[in-house]
């Protein structure tokens, strides 16, 4: 057997491993109490806290490890934490135990012959997550999967295991622990192999949804592979902020947009395509150059021998670099976003609502904004809850943000108006998490 045949069988084991242990506490979890899981998210804040000595030691190995192998600025950016990060991650934890759960089920109508339908929500099962290099997230997935009353099973690459496992074992499980939850509802794969992220995506009887965050062309990849195995995917492959100044910009407003959308390069919705209205590009162009100067960033000015949307923020070395080109006018600008990026977020600078109207309705991406950084299209700044990632896909389904709120099935359930309330109390029960009374129409 070749060595890399070898690791590939060691990572479907543990892949699979994972998953039967997920599978078997899917069903506690999703009888947990809703006070039982906000009572791990607050101890897992409290712990991030406690044990930041711990958690932070580990992520000083993996960054001396990243540097030495060549990581560029942006990827290093991704993968630092520090108390300040640690502190923001926690408050968010914390803020999202206060968050109500969404209703188990809503009333729909009454059907013919005293029938009546509702709509229920019912959890998955066990969702995997392959993320990038962003410690954080690992914190982010597993508390979005625990609120949405989901088992899982996270993978991150070699580059931030050693800080992912620390989180894991020293915030996560012992919160889960805790609060009474069994520890097996969310794993965490330890193998380094990059085999592990094909096997997590290859077992459609464990682990039926997967969410894909990280680099375009290796997410693509997964996704592919995942279809072929019959896994659905919320996949997260590529991001790129855009921004239009209008002939109506001002200038003052424009140079601050930018600098805001780069407050962090190695991340997926920075500022990445600078668009100008050709009008105005001579009076225009000075300010944006100078924006970009002061925030260390360097300009990709026509003619370009790159893709108009390259995604600077996946290329080790270059990522400090922002692509600035001209357009005509505001649908045109609307227009390149849409043909040219991702679809992820387009803004535009500018005092004409006229102008501002023609490419709020002209983009079709997912997020869209006027006098307004990109860097908003975020779970925790835009819905006050993190996010497991942001879905650029141009089909139904959750799109943007995703949140615990979207991880869930739908179920339509008819009954005859008698039965209802037990019903209700046992979606109650199975879903929410909390007792509720029955409805005094279910009496008669």
């Amino acid at each position: 057997m070749t060595a890399d045949v070898h690791h590939a069988a060691g990572a479907r084991q543990e892949v699979v491993s994972c998953g039967v242990a997920a599978r078997q506490a899917a069903g506690e979890l999703a009888a947990a109490s809703g006070a039982a899981i906000d009572a791990a998210l607050r101890r897992m804040a409290a712990l991030l806290t406690e044990r930041a000595p711990a958690i932070l030691d580990a992520n000083t190995a993996d960054m001396e490890r990243g540097a030495a192998d060549g990581l560029g600025r942006g990827l290093l950016d991704r993968l630092r934490l520090d108390e300040g990060r640690l502190a923001a991650t926690a408050r968010q934890l914390e803020l999202l135990a206060g968050v109500p759960f969404p209703p188990g089920g809503t009333e729909l109508r009454t059907l013919p012959d005293g029938l009546r339908l509702r709509e229920r929500r019912v959890p998955i099962g066990v969702v995997g997550a392959n993320f990038e290099a962003r410690p954080a997230v690992t914190v982010d997935i597993a508390s979005q999967l625990l609120k949405s009353r989901n088992a899982g099973v996270l993978r991150t690459g070699a580059a931030a295991l050693a800080s992912a496992t620390a989180l894991f074992d020293q915030a996560i499980a012992p919160a889960l622990e805790a609060a009474g939850i069994g520890r097996g509802a969310l794993q965490l794969i330890r193998t380094p192999s990059r085999h592990a992220a094909t096997e997590l995506v290859r077992q459609p009887a464990l682990i039926p949804l997967v969410i894909l965050r990280g680099s375009g062309e290796s997410t693509r990849a997964l996704a592919a592979e995942a279809a072929r195995a019959g896994v659905r995917t919320l996949a997260h492959a590529d991001g790129g902020g855009v921004l239009y100044l209008d002939r109506a910009a001002e200038p003052a407003q424009a140079s601050r947009l930018i600098t805001e959308s780069l407050d962090r390069l190695g991340v997926c919705n920075r500022l990445n395509l600078l668009l100008i209205c050709s009008a105005v590009w001579d009076e225009l162009l000075p300010v944006a150059l100078a924006a970009l100067a002061k925030a260390d960033v360097s300009a990709s000015l026509p003619p370009h021998g790159h893709p108009l949307g390259h995604e600077w923020a996946l290329q080790p070395g270059r990522e400090a670099t922002v692509t600035v080109a001209p357009v005509p006018d505001a649908a045109a600008a609307a227009a390149t976003a849409n043909e040219h990026t991702s679809g992820l977020a387009a803004g535009i600078v500018t005092s004409d609502a006229a102008a501002a109207t023609a490419f709020l309705a002209a983009y079709r991406g997912t997020g869209a904004f006027w006098n307004a950084s990109s860097r908003l299209l975020d779970g925790f700044k835009l819905l006050g809850v993190p996010e497991t990632g942001i879905n650029v896909d141009h089909v139904p389904g959750p799109r943007g943000p995703v949140t615990f709120a979207d991880l869930c099935l739908r179920q339509y359930v008819v009954t005859p108006g008698v039965t209802l309330g037990s019903l209700r109390l046992f979606a109650c029960a199975q879903v929410v998490g909390e007792p509720c009374d029955p409805d005094p129409r279910d009496m008669k």
